[in-house]
């Protein structure tokens, strides 16, 4: 059940992310959260430290389930293909993001992976949009004046 509450602390916690794209994961169960991650890509160099990947786990490892039928994920962007395939494969039930991503989405804003899939997965996207998109492009504007007077 979407729970608008829960997308805001991801925009939140979103963004105090300084070196890296600010994206934020949340997984909840029954309403309850199970995982809050951002991303971590720069800081631990590792390419697949997407919010995403690094909530699956975490929830994962918190409720020792490869499956994770009851929960929801919230993400502050559409998630990448990468994202998405893992996220189908744990059987997550409801996807809420707020920013679609026209390049990179693959829950409808590029692709949807989950037509592919033939899974049942619920996705709802453009929540708190134009709060999403803001951050991101604050984000890419502040990195693109670092670039220039670098």
């Amino acid at each position: 059940m979407l729970n608008k509450k829960v997308m805001e602390l991801a925009l939140n916690k979103a963004r105090k992310i300084k070196k890296d794209i600010p994206v934020c994961a949340i997984i909840t169960k029954n309403n309850e959260i199970i995982s809050i991650k951002t991303n971590k890509r720069e800081e631990k160099n590792l390419i697949t430290a997407h919010a995403e990947i690094l909530a699956l786990n975490d929830a994962n490892k918190k409720l020792n389930s490869l499956r994770l039928n009851d929960c929801d994920i919230y993400v502050t962007l559409e998630p990448c293909p990468m994202c998405a395939w893992a996220i189908i494969n744990s059987k997550i039930k409801n996807v809420y993001f707020s920013s679609y991503d026209i390049n990179y989405g693959a829950f409808g804003g590029r692709i949807n992976l989950a037509q592919i899939a033939n899974s049942k997965i619920n996705i709802k996207g453009g929540i708190l949009e134009e709060e999403g998109c803001a951050l991101l492009k604050n984000y890419f504007k502040e990195l693109r004046n670092e670039t220039t007077s670098g």
